[in-house]
């Protein structure tokens, strides 16, 4: 009996340290509010690009980007697969983390807004935002452009992206003018 009670009380000092990292994990991020980036649109679209965007190694702040989507928001990139086709590749915010985040630290990844387009109509706002995507912020030239397609949500007190599809531009498929800056108009 006392070297069960001996094994119990050894083992609740080695668990008492995780659990209490684990305690004090989960307080400090609670107490991180993040909802002065959601209350425009204008801060809501901001938070989004500056939350991806670092230098190699850097690290984003993923909770905050994951705070930009409503429950079951959906990421989607388009892209031709292997034999050619239309793909489209639906992500939750959690899996494109996962799936970009080891790439944006081992490549440096930097996506700036050029042009953007809303269109409102009650609570539902539709953006479209032209990017481009540098490796660093010293790169003179982008590696990639594209249009993201953005939808969002108002709820009162808060904007909620509810959807991003996203494609890149080719060289068969440039950006159209309609979707490149001609001057800072938003």
């Amino acid at each position: 009996m006392k070297q069960f009670l001996l094994a119990i009380s050894i083992g609740l000092l080695i668990c008492t340290p995780s659990y209490s990292q684990k305690k004090d994990k989960q307080v400090e991020i609670q107490k991180t509010n993040y909802t002065p980036f959601v209350k425009s649109l204008e801060t809501t679209l901001g938070t989004l690009y500056l939350s991806i965007s670092g230098d190699k190694k850097e690290k984003r702040d993923w909770d905050l980007f994951k705070f930009l989507f409503k429950p079951d928001a959906k990421l989607i990139t388009t892209g031709l697969d292997h034999q050619g086709k239309l793909q489209a590749k639906y992500m939750s915010p959690d899996e494109y983390v996962k799936t970009a985040k080891p790439w944006m630290l081992k490549n440096g990844f930097h996506e700036k807004e050029i042009h953007r387009i809303v269109n409102t109509f009650g609570d539902i706002t539709q953006v479209f935002s032209t990017f481009e995507a540098y490796y660093s912020e010293k790169d003179k030239e982008p590696f990639m452009k594209g249009i993201n397609s953005i939808q969002l949500m108002f709820d009162g007190n808060r904007w909620w992206i509810i959807n991003l599809l996203w494609t890149n531009a080719s060289e068969d498929k440039p950006i159209p003018d309609a979707y490149l800056q001609k001057d800072n108009d938003y």
